[in-house]
């Protein structure tokens, strides 16, 4: 049966199908994301004459060779130990923030142990990539350059030559001849990436694929990409810092929110093995100032929240926030003034995280709370003083979790005291090289700061 062509508009974010064009999108809210696309409607679906039957989970072994180190020992531990033979890796970031780096530093480490890298290029020309391996001191002949967009011929050329690694470099620009639309539209993204799953499956070939980003700073495309894929990797931090971070949203094989710490120079992407240090190697002794510890996947991370609190010379007080949840730094102020007595309604804050680091977690609370009345009484806490807690809307510091890998962490790097929640203190099974104080309720935390 010939299959017929129809014109449809179709959201860009969800996959969302209208047989006209409208503002916004009812499935998933998204305004102006219809594009016009064209589809095929009414082809016969093949049957499959071949059955498959299904096995016992005690039968199936697991060999320490089903994963394999890509030599970049902080894109490992964000991979989950390293990288799982036939998985389907996302790797997204803004443009210029080191993807196509990270990848090519990886695909030279990767021939030299595994063998043959596969890096197909639809950007880029093969000249462009030499000179950045030139650049970054890549001359290993196992890295097999191909500039091509067509996803059919990729994959016959990866059969043929059967890489240990297939890099795809984007998956946005690549189309498949079984689509009709432009490549980029969300059925030629869902295409694409379904026939470099099914190749990745089936060959037992790992298969990275790099992401444009939108201006939100998702992933371009629809949100079936992200699960179609085995690992979400987000490359995140501002071009004006050094530093990168990278962060698993997603991860089929190992644990999510996991990140890796790279410093980017004129050698490319080197790791930083000790993030704590980096974030705090500014710090002083100022008012305004706070060291906390975040929970980073499986490790423990000492970063400096920063507060400046100012009176305001406009009728509407601003407030600016960085690298912190916006609402919940609101929620925060009303705490301080309703429960601690302090007014700030007339004043100008701002709030930023040192290093271009991201905190989700509540256990924050304490320390964003202590940097702000800090900056209001124009006082510097302790020096080397480690602050983390979560507060509640009546004023209390609620128990956390990972304290003791917080506390292991906040030792090492050298700090001598510690703020926590007293519930978390009289839960501690082991003794720290550390003066620590218990606090109760945020009137005892800003008496511990006034004194």
């Amino acid at each position: 049966m010939k299959a017929k062509i129809k014109q449809v508009f179709q959201c860009q974010s969800c996959g969302y199908i209208s047989p006209k064009w409208i503002g916004r999108c009812p499935d998933c809210g998204a305004w102006n994301s219809f594009v016009e696309e064209t589809i095929e409607a009414g082809t016969e679906r093949k049957i499959l004459s071949e059955t498959v039957q299904p096995v016992s989970i005690s039968s199936i072994e697991i060999t320490v060779s089903d994963r394999f180190l890509t030599g970049i020992a902080e894109l490992d531990r964000v991979l989950g130990g390293g990288l799982v033979k036939g998985s389907l890796i996302l790797i997204g970031g803004d443009p210029g923030i080191g993807k196509s780096t990270l990848l090519l530093q990886a695909s030279n480490n990767l021939s030299l142990q595994y063998g043959k890298v596969l890096y197909v290029s639809a950007e880029e020309s093969l000249t462009q990539i030499k000179l950045r391996a030139e650049r970054l001191g890549i001359t290993s002949e196992g890295i097999l350059l191909l500039s091509e967009t067509l996803v059919e011929k990729i994959i016959e050329c990866a059969k043929e030559t059967q890489p240990a690694t297939l890099i795809v470099d984007s998956i946005q620009t690549v189309y498949t001849e079984e689509a009709v639309s432009a490549p980029g539209s969300v059925s030629q993204i869902r295409d694409s990436a379904a026939k470099f799953m099914n190749f990745a499956k089936s060959t037992g070939i790992p298969v990275f694929l790099i992401g444009h980003v939108t201006k939100e700073g998702a992933i371009a495309g629809p949100r079936v990409l992200e699960h179609l894929v085995d690992t979400v990797l987000y490359f995140e931090g501002d071009r004006g810092y050094a530093y990168r971070i990278l962060r698993s949203v997603k991860n089929r094989f190992g644990p999510t929110n996991e990140i890796g710490v790279f410093e980017m120079t004129s050698q490319g992407l080197t790791e930083v093995e000790n993030p704590s240090l980096i974030f705090l190697s500014e710090h002083g002794v100022s008012s305004g100032s706070a060291i906390t510890a975040t929970i980073e996947g499986t490790r423990a991370i000492l970063t400096e929240i920063q507060a400046l609190v100012s009176p305001s010379q406009f009728g509407m007080p601003r407030r600016n926030f960085i690298g912190v949840d916006y609402q919940r730094v609101n929620l925060l102020i009303a705490v301080i003034e309703k429960r601690g007595k302090v007014n700030l309604a007339s004043a100008d804050i701002f709030v930023n995280v040192v290093g271009g680091l991201k905190i989700t977690e509540p256990a924050s609370d304490l320390a964003i709370i202590s940097a702000i009345v800090s900056s209001f009484r124009d006082m510097p806490l302790p020096d080397r003083t480690v602050i983390f807690g979560e507060v509640g809307l009546s004023g209390e510091i609620r128990a956390i979790s990972q304290t003791e890998l917080r506390l292991k962490e906040a030792s090492r790097i050298g700090m001598k005291r510690a703020i926590i929640p007293k519930s978390n203190l009289e839960r501690l099974k082991e003794g720290y090289d550390l003066n620590i104080k218990g606090v109760t309720s945020i009137n005892e935390l800003i008496e511990v700061i006034n004194s």
